[in-house]
């Protein structure tokens, strides 16, 4: 199955727009039945150092970044929306775009979910020659791209009640996922430079845990 990457309905609506609200609903719900923040939270918990400043790509809500705080108290966030209103005072906020944020010299640790697979490759690319001198930690889970993971989401979306954004964003996002060393190779991490760690869960999550080596 090759990567495939489509437009996704949640991007062209406005933030209050009813499906919009209704598909960042099922989004929480999705992310909870993953485990992402827990796994975030306990990876976090066994790689971060005292004097570490991560960034949140894709914040979002401030949910993620919240639930980090309680592992790491300097947790940043980038989107190209505002900040949420619970967001800290003591937290940075870049409303920013991605490929075009000049700070990354700031961050040691960079963290995604389920944000990466809306880049093409040159895109990743393009962010990991922006990250990579930088950072000694990246955190990230996104789809893993199967299409047995597809024929289940296909199933299982509806009879959870998922809006019909969630419901083909989810489809076109699985589409869009990686397999095997895909992301770190994508992002142009050297082997020689880096070392890295990737799993896939059952629930369709894909993984990876990129440390840069010591000298």
């Amino acid at each position: 199955m090759h990567r495939r990457l489509e437009p996704e309905l949640l991007d062209s609506l406005p933030p209050d727009h009813p499906d919009a609200l209704h598909s960042r609903r099922d989004l929480r719900v999705i992310n909870r039945i993953m485990g992402n923040a827990p796994w975030f939270a306990k990876t976090l918990a066994r790689h971060v150092r005292p004097a570490d400043r991560v960034i949140e790509l894709g914040s979002g809500t401030g949910e993620l970044s919240a639930r980090l705080r309680t592992v790491t108290p300097l947790v940043d966030g980038i989107d190209r929306i505002p900040s949420p209103p619970a967001w800290p005072a003591s937290a940075r906020w870049h409303q920013s775009d991605i490929q075009t944020f000049p700070g990354w010299s700031a961050y040691s640790v960079v963290i995604g979910n389920l944000i990466l697979h809306h880049f093409d490759d040159a895109s990743l690319r393009a962010l990991g020659n922006a990250i990579s001198p930088h950072a000694r930690l990246l955190l990230f889970s996104e789809p893993t791209r199967k299409r047995l993971n597809q024929r289940c989401w296909n199933i299982v979306a509806p009879l959870c009640g998922a809006n019909r954004v969630t419901r083909h964003d989810g489809y076109v996002s699985i589409a869009a996922g990686f397999l095997g060393d895909e992301l770190p190779h994508a992002l142009g991490l050297d082997h020689t430079l880096w070392r890295w760690e990737i799993s896939h869960t059952w629930l369709g999550a894909y993984r990876l845990i990129a440390e840069r080596r010591e000298p």
